[in-house]
């Protein structure tokens, strides 16, 4: 069955401090802690919106307009600092290219360690591990720590994992850009096929005609707010204009 994401009212706050400890003994007294300033920083605000099982739905914003964190909530990797969250079903996040993955271990454990993460035992994914390695395209590199991958191997590995283990919510942000154009597009196929059987798919992409092809739905966020929910084709247009993007205007004699 697929997932669904609801979030209601979600806020992410950080604080950031300004001061430095100075000396190691400011440090073991606790001194430096009266000494130094926070600001708060709200990265997400008053953010609400539901995925509903099988839908694709986008999430578009300008650079820093809190997609990343937001995404990381829906991942579970962070906790909003309020709100309500409520995740149904096993998410697959493809968030981080390193995310999941302990770099001292070869291709090979990774992804037993990745499959044991999200609840598959060591004989499911004995039985996955030949089709995820060749979607992957890694070959004999399987076998070589994943410190010394590339970023492109890295995606490559992190992807074919993602989209093996029957994720019910597949959760893909940017990091497919660092692929080839050929992998890319057989990425691309792979989500289409998984759109197709019912899996809840949250995408994020700086590419709109993507995102206009996959997504039914799409949210607009900036400033770490929704600013528009809806149908692609004006919520692109709503992102564009939030860029400053102005079509070429025509002419007209008077």
């Amino acid at each position: 069955m697929p997932g669904s994401l609801t979030f209601e009212n979600v806020g992410m706050r950080f604080r950031m401090y300004r001061e430095r400890v100075t000396t190691l003994k400011e440090a073991v007294l606790g001194r430096f802690r009266h000494l130094r300033t926070a600001d708060e920083f709200w990265a997400l605000r008053g953010v609400s919106f539901h995925v509903g099982p099988g839908e694709s739905v986008g999430l578009v914003g300008h650079n820093g307009s809190g997609k990343s964190t937001l995404l990381k909530i829906a991942a579970g990797v962070l906790r909003a600092s309020e709100g309500r969250v409520q995740v149904e079903g096993r998410v697959s996040p493809m968030i981080e290219l390193a995310a999941g993955f302990d770099p001292e271990l070869t291709g090979r454990d990774n992804i037993f360690l990745n499959g044991a993460l999200m609840g598959h035992t060591r004989k499911e994914m004995e039985r996955k591990f030949d089709r995820i390695v060749e979607f992957s395209e890694l070959g004999e590199f399987i076998d070589m720590p994943v410190k010394n991958y590339s970023s492109g191997m890295y995606a490559r590995l992190g992807f074919a994992i993602a989209v093996d283990v029957e994720p019910e919510i597949l959760i893909i942000d940017e990091v497919l850009a660092v692929g080839d154009e050929r992998f890319q597009a057989k990425c691309m196929d792979r989500i289409r096929e998984l759109k197709g059987s019912g899996c809840t798919i949250f995408y994020v992409s700086h590419a709109m005609e993507t995102v206009a092809e996959l997504c039914e739905r799409v949210i607009v966020l900036h400033h770490g707010r929704v600013e528009f929910d809806g149908a692609p084709a004006p919520a692109i247009a709503r992102y564009r204009e939030l860029q400053g993007f102005v079509p070429h205007a025509t002419t007209r004699a008077g």
